[in-house]
């Protein structure tokens, strides 16, 4: 192993960030492995972090980023799930596997884990990266290689499991079901896929950019697009909902069974207040920076449920078995390819991702 890596971080200093040369990681706990990296990606919280948004991110160099796939480098003595060798996905959530809330399912606040890679500690935008509790927090992909697209099973470190937990389960998706989503940003995209899975009758996805909304509907099976720049989005649903004779008697009103919103700003969530149906389900995937209104005087009337939180990543498994059937191809929420020495171009090309049309980008090192 070579004694200096190359690595993305973050200076402490709102908007700055640098490739440096920086020394590679060593195990230092016996449940440690140290993984060498073959593909990471960016995502959403990493700009957060650098928009100085994230208030513990205040320290000096970190390595951003908690997505990747590599090859395992060296061990810790009680690592007994994985070997010197073997391809695994990182998860973003690290988890001991023991702790109160790790047997909750609830491995995102691991009392010696949840989202500390590129948070905590230094993370996946380098060459090589320490995960701790390698055997709770890797998975085992080799038997997928020449089956699976890399692209697809990188989705699984993050975007994926978000869209589908904090999504389509903490909206209780159920067949029959419309489904509003509202963002088409990579968040928004992989809610859609995973949403489809449960068999919704209907899904519409709700943003400002009409090049977005194309791909949803063109590429992820979307079966509405609303742009609010254009219609007015609750006349519109109220429509779309009565045509497909949601309303279960006469006098209640029509809308969505489940609303997710997908952004995280104000308008946004009022959005999907506005749209909901009774008995219907808010599931809250954005990241939010300020306060929100909760329209409480309304809802509670209406019978209405609130889902949040920060992605476990425990429903991985069962998305690695959908995308081994064919039930789910997340390989085209990949749309740009870069190495990893053009990383820093790959962030801004991100970070414009609206007028660069892009969900996410899948960054190569070299071998």
């Amino acid at each position: 192993m070579y004694q200096q890596m190359k690595a993305i971080v973050y200076k402490g200093t709102p908007g700055v960030k640098e490739l440096l040369s920086i020394p590679v990681p060593t195990i230092q706990a016996a449940t440690d492995a140290v993984v060498k990296l073959s593909y990471t990606t960016i995502c959403g919280s990493d700009l957060h972090i650098i928009s100085g948004h994230v208030a513990d991110m205040q320290k000096p160099l970190t390595v951003l980023g908690h997505e990747g796939i590599g090859i395992v480098e060296s061990i810790g003595d009680k690592v007994s799930n994985f070997k010197v060798g073997d391809k695994v996905l990182i998860s973003c959530i690290t988890s001991c596997g023991s702790c109160v809330y790790c047997k909750k399912g609830l491995q995102s606040h691991c009392m010696d884990g949840g989202w500390i890679l590129g948070h905590n500690i230094n993370g996946t935008q380098a060459e090589y990266v320490r995960i701790p509790h390698a055997d709770n927090s890797l998975y085992n992909i080799k038997r997928y290689e020449g089956s699976i697209k890399d692209e697809a099973l990188l989705m699984l470190s993050d975007i994926l499991p978000t869209g589908n937990e904090m999504g389509a389960v903490n909206g209780r998706i159920d067949r029959g079901d419309v489904v509003a989503i509202v963002g088409c940003g990579s968040v928004g995209i992989s809610a859609l896929i995973a949403s489809k899975t449960y068999d919704p009758k209907s899904v519409i996805m709700i943003d400002f950019d009409d090049e977005r909304l194309k791909v949803a509907k063109e590429f992820f099976g979307a079966d509405y697009v609303l742009n609010p720049g254009k219609v007015n989005v609750k006349e519109e649903i109220m429509k779309i909902t009565s045509e497909l004779n949601i309303q279960s008697r006469e006098g209640l009103d029509a809308g969505v069974d489940v609303a997710i919103e997908c952004v995280g700003i104000p308008a946004t969530f009022q959005t999907c207040q506005d749209i909901i149906a009774p008995g219907g389900r808010i599931a809250n995937v954005g990241v939010h920076g300020v306060k929100v209104d909760l329209q409480l005087q309304d809802l509670w009337i209406k019978n209405i449920q609130i889902a949040t939180g920060l992605v476990n990543a425990n429903t991985t498994p069962d998305l690695l078995k959908k995308i081994e059937s064919g039930e789910l191809e997340p390989s085209r929420l990949v749309t740009h390819h870069f190495k990893f020495s053009e990383v820093l171009k790959a962030y801004e090309v991100f970070k414009n991702s609206s007028q660069e049309k892009c969900i996410k980008v899948f960054l190569e090192f070299d071998q």
